[in-house]
């Protein structure tokens, strides 16, 4: 079975039967092969239903946790996204095919370097990948009409919360290593609402201005 079959097997099996139906979600997943993002030693299971190792304690989530996530923040094509934690650069390669433009932070400056070299091999134009603490490194560019975060802060970060423009929508883990929710938030003619979703599990979010020392966000 080649790369594109694999790639299509793992939408069809592990995130279309499982509820995720918004078909410009499930045709960026297709245009983009998460196998291109993994680590050789890790091919044979590049399309399992399975966050994997890429080096400096992160991962690429699972991929039933992309779809889901990032169907939740309801994509049009015409949007401004944030992304907290670039990582390899799969989540950032799918949100560039869905928004007009993606800013992705990346603490790790060998993982943002990674991330640029696998956008730059798909051709991928209209994202800014800053190396930096993600809480605060693209304020210069907010409001964004989205934000999608990688990595689990205890509490919802305000910072974040204070970049989201009138009628955004953020999908954010939260909660310690053990015990995280996934929370959607909502700004609606003013009016700021939060609705607690599944059960995950993410890499911390690190942010000088959460744990002052111990750098950036993950």
């Amino acid at each position: 079975m080649n790369e594109q079959d694999r790639n299509e097997r793992m939408i069809r099996e592990q995130i279309a039967s499982r509820g995720v139906g918004d078909a410009r979600v499930l045709s960026a997943m297709r245009n983009v092969t998460r196998g291109m993002f993994i680590p050789k030693s890790l091919q044979d299971a590049a399309y399992d239903d399975t966050p994997l190792p890429i080096g400096r304690d992160q991962t690429i989530s699972q991929p039933y946790i992309v779809g889901y996530m990032t169907s939740l923040l309801r994509l049009r094509g015409d949007e401004r996204v944030l992304e907290i934690g670039a990582g390899c650069g799969y989540q950032t390669a799918i949100l560039a095919q869905l928004a007009r433009e993606v800013c992705s932070a990346e603490l790790e400056p060998s993982l943002a370097a990674l991330a640029r070299a696998n956008l730059a091999l798909l051709g991928v134009a209209n994202v800014e990948l800053r190396a930096g603490d993600a809480l605060t490194v693209f304020r210069d560019r907010a409001p964004f009409d989205a934000i999608l975060s990688a990595a689990a802060p205890e509490v919802i970060p305000e910072e974040l919360v204070e970049q989201l423009a009138e009628g955004g929508r953020m999908i954010i883990p939260v909660g310690k290593h053990e015990m995280q929710s996934l929370w959607l938030i909502e700004r609606q003619g003013g009016v700021l609402t939060q609705r607690q979703l599944d059960s995950v599990r993410f890499v911390p979010l690190r942010s000088n201005l959460l744990h002052p020392g111990s750098g950036s966000t993950g």
